[in-house]
């Protein structure tokens, strides 16, 4: 096949976008716009189409950019796989998965808690050539070691207490598919010399086997940690960094994508006015400023449930701002000199994400309100207990 002729069609009034995919090039052809939609402003959602055989190379088209485009065009909302951005590190992070995930090399996501790694890794997945095979998802830092390894590799009976019968792990579950390892920086040192040797030798040992089992699933792997400190400090292995982290992918947190803010706060209010109840139809100024200016340590997760929250204790249709979480209403008082010496425990503690005493702030306010209870101020937070746990500690909150 030399080529393919391909056709996006956008719902609602945007332009129908036809060319010719050359697929030595990898290249969409005089890309032209077969109807005119007067509006000014282009949205193209970012789709795979199916071009040729499946077992063509290159034979999906992932992402038009007409050449020559307005300069605004830039700034035009795009959606690819459940996320949604105008975001320009984004929608170059988009076009880097779409190539990446025409291969079969390995993913590596850093990203903060919350800004949609696992979308990350169900994008690979989905323009893969494994797309028909199963995803499987495992968290690393929410299962103690021992358990880690036997959900990991899987185990046969007799191999421990409980162990009634032989069970497949994760990467024989996902065999000819995909196996997503969230903070896969969590793993201890003896896990990973075993999850180098599965990479290596593609063939699992179950716990209390003795012959390997072959296996082949790819892997896509997330943290939120700088795996090169991670190697340095003697936490993490510098060969299994580097099989991991083939094609390393960057997703920025939500504080630096301060134009997303706006387009994702009209996106999770449009689809929980569809469920019905609550209506809202606009955001106060004095809302919206407090939102925009909010850090975000939760990124868009918190960011979704900051909107639940206002639906459920908020009436009318307009989202003021005592519908928003009380942390809103609170001034932030963390003095310079407290600040200060926050900082510089975090930097002692290796963090490296970004985090800033405006998010310690927060995160005390929230514990203030809760009681102490880190689990109702996780919630609050819109944070899981364990990501608290582990932000406290980088901000120097906790030893």
């Amino acid at each position: 096949m030399q080529g393919g002729v391909a056709t996006v069609v956008e719902e609602g009034p945007y332009d129908r976008y036809q060319g010719h995919y050359d697929v030595a090039t990898g290249l969409l052809v005089g890309a032209t716009s077969a109807q005119q939609n007067g509006v000014g402003q282009t949205q193209i959602q970012v789709r795979a189409v199916p071009l040729g055989e499946p077992s063509e190379r290159a034979g999906w088209l992932l992402l038009i950019e007409a050449e020559g485009a307005p300069e605004t065009e830039a700034d035009a909302p795009v959606e690819f796989h459940g996320m949604l951005t105008r975001d320009p590190a984004m929608k170059r992070m988009f076009r880097i998965l779409s190539r990446a995930a025409l291969s079969e090399a390995p993913v590596l996501v850093r990203g903060e808690t919350g800004a949609g790694k696992e979308l990350v890794a169900n994008a690979v997945h989905a323009l893969s050539a494994r797309r028909n095979g199963p995803f499987r998802a495992i968290n690393c830092a929410a299962l103690p070691p021992t358990l880690l390894e036997s959900e990991l590799f899987g185990h046969v009976r007799g191999a421990f207490t409980g162990a009634v019968r032989d069970q497949p792990g994760h990467f024989a579950l996902a065999n000819k598919g995909t196996l997503f390892l969230d903070e896969v920086g969590e793993l201890p040192l003896d896990l990973q010399a075993k999850l180098l040797r599965v990479i290596e030798t593609r063939s699992v040992i179950p716990v209390g086997a003795r012959d390997p089992v072959p296996v082949d699933a790819r892997i896509v792997g997330a943290t939120h940690r700088a795996l090169r400190r991670e190697v340095e400090a003697g936490r993490f292995r510098a060969d299994l960094m580097y099989r991991l982290r083939v094609v390393p992918i960057f997703l920025p947190p939500l504080r630096a994508r301060k134009a997303d803010i706006s387009l994702l706060l009209q996106h999770f209010i449009h689809k929980r006015n569809e469920q019905g109840g609550r209506v809202i139809e606009r955001i106060s100024p004095s809302a919206r400023a407090l939102l925009e200016r909010h850090p975000f340590p939760g990124n868009v997760r918190e960011l979704k449930n900051i909107i639940e929250y206002a639906f459920v204790v908020g009436t009318g249709p307009v989202l003021v701002e005592s519908d928003l979480p009380p942390e809103f209403s609170e001034a932030p008082g963390t003095p310079e000199g407290e600040s200060e010496t926050r900082a510089e425990s975090a930097d002692r503690n290796g963090a490296a994400d970004g985090a800033t005493s405006p998010e310690a702030a927060k995160i005390l306010r929230a514990l203030e309100r809760a009681g102490g209870s880190r689990e109702r101020a996780a919630r609050t937070l819109g944070l899981s207990r364990v990501t608290l746990w582990r932000r406290m500690r980088a901000l120097g909150l906790i030893k």
